[in-house]
C-alpha cells in the first residue's frame, strides 16, 4: 500500500503555527506580503501558502524568509 499524502493533523497544526509567526512577524516589522516576498526572493502567493499553512516550505526558503525578517530562524520554527 503506498504512503498517503496526507500529514498527521499535529503536522498540519504545526506548519500553521509556523505560517502564524511569520505572519506576525512580517506584520511586526510593518511590511506587505508583497515586500517580504520580494526581499525573500519568492512570489507572494507563495508566501500566503505558507503562511496559512498549505504549503510546507523548504528549509532554505524559511532560512531566506527569516533573513528578510531579519529575526532568528528557530523563533519562525520554535
Amino acid at each position: 500500500m503506498p504512503p498517503s499524502d496526507r500529514q498527521p493533523d499535529w503536522v498540519i497544526a504545526r506548519r500553521r503555527a509556523i505560517g502564524d509567526r511569520i505572519r506576525a512577524v512580517r506584520l511586526e516589522a510593518n511590511l506587505t506580503q508583497e515586500r517580504l516576498a520580494e526581499r525573500a526572493d519568492m512570489d507572494r502567493q507563495s508566501l500566503n501558502r505558507i503562511e496559512q499553512g498549505h504549503a510546507s516550505p523548504k528549509v532554505d526558503t524559511l532560512i531566506r524568509i527569516a533573513a528578510a525578517l531579519d529575526t532568528p530562524l528557530a523563533d519562525l520554527v520554535r
